[in-house]
């Protein structure tokens, strides 16, 4: 089989040649392996990350699941921004800091928050000036120039999908699992409610929308991502019931009576979450189902409640195991995580959330070369 077929049949509920591995080499991985600084693809694009990532893909030769890389906007159904510029107020030879300003009656209005590009690393996003050492407005700047343009809605889908060919499954978001993401937000739903729940109902308006326009397209994905990172940091479960199971729900409806794929990404605490959305929603797919300390998952347990509803991508430990372990120990974690989840299908191996930048290409390649071997039906 190749990549694609392997993926597509353990979607369907079907049993593939072997279980399918996917690697959470997310962003970090990809840049580093493009030789350019960090910068030139954050910011300047000289290589989207799309395209990064789907060169990564090929030198392993794992199975992707492209989680949220090609994404489409319509711009009728986005909410209005205004036109807003990006300056550059520091560079040096390890980072360059960016903040944005919108212009009014001949005024420059700038941003709270800056945006720190390493030369080595992803940026850092909504970062106080002050904590940089740089004033709130900015005396000394340059306008952002030279950075690259790409394809963008329907034809960036269509050009990421031919990219990837026969690797993998592309998809793209649809809807979202978390409204609160941050102290502030806790603080306030507690104060005032109803402000999420307006949110909520526009954003499940929004969503409804925004999947009847992706079916309407010639290329469509493969797949639809209605996760969120850390849907149960900020969010107790009775809060996800509130807010964002409603969205979930409906997206995974929708899809799946159109025989669309769904996919949660969700990394921490997720137990409690994956038992919510394998009893109540039609999703099809979720990961990265994390170990203690990051997250809550026991993936043989889980197996044996949920394995007959629900495909189940995971989990091995990005740290102690994929960054600082040995190809030997990368092949025991990735037989036990087989042993403990393969059995009838419904298994992608993967890791916990994204994998360190450093992580040795010896235990990538070992726990793929599990998967293809060990992983055999």
């Amino acid at each position: 089989m190749t990549s694609r077929e392997r993926l597509t049949a353990v979607l369907r509920g079907e049993i593939p040649d072997c279980v399918p591995v996917a690697p959470d080499t997310s962003n970090m991985i990809p840049v580093k392996m493009t030789g350019l600084p960090f910068w030139d693809v954050y910011l300047y694009k000289k290589m989207p990350q799309w395209k990064a990532y789907i060169d990564c893909v090929k030198y392993f030769d794992f199975d992707s699941l492209m989680d949220g890389y090609a994404e489409i906007r319509f711009d009728d159904l986005e909410p209005e921004r205004g036109e807003e510029k990006t300056a550059i107020v520091f560079q040096d030879e390890e980072k360059i800091i960016t903040q944005n300003y919108r212009l009014a009656n001949g005024r420059r209005f700038w941003s709270e928050t800056v945006t720190v590009y390493s030369i080595d690393n992803p940026p850092v996003e909504d970062v106080p000036p002050e904590k940089m050492g740089l004033e709130s407005e900015p005396v000394n700047y340059k306008e952002l120039e030279g950075v690259y343009e790409w394809p963008s809605g329907e034809e960036l889908l269509a050009l990421v999908k031919r990219e990837m060919g026969d690797h993998g499954l592309v998809g793209v978001s649809c809807g979202t699992s978390c409204l609160l993401h941050s102290e502030e937000d806790v603080f306030r739903y507690y104060d005032e409610p109803a402000y999420f729940y307006e949110m909520r109902d526009q954003i499940l308006a929004e969503t409804e929308a925004r999947y009847h326009r992706l079916m309407q397209l010639e290329t469509k994905p493969d797949f639809l991502c209605t996760g969120c990172s850390g849907s149960l940091i900020w969010q107790t479960p009775a809060i996800f019931r509130e807010l964002a199971l409603p969205i979930v729900k409906r997206v995974t409806d929708l899809a799946y009576a159109d025989g669309m794929f769904t996919h949660v990404h969700s990394c921490g605490p997720e137990a409690e979450l994956v038992e919510i959305l394998a009893n109540e929603t039609h999703l099809t797919v979720i990961d990265p189902l994390e170990i203690p300390p990051m997250g809550n998952c026991n993936l043989k347990e889980i197996k044996q409640k949920f394995g007959d509803k629900i495909v189940l991508k995971g989990n091995l430990y990005t740290t102690d195991v994929m960054l600082n372990g040995t190809p030997e120990q990368v092949r025991d974690a990735a037989k036990r995580a087989i042993d403990d989840a393969a059995e009838g299908g419904g298994f992608i191996l993967s890791t916990g959330d994204q994998c360190g930048r450093d992580t040795p290409k010896e235990n990538l390649f070992a726990m793929i070369e599990t998967a293809r071997t060990y992983g055999k039906y």
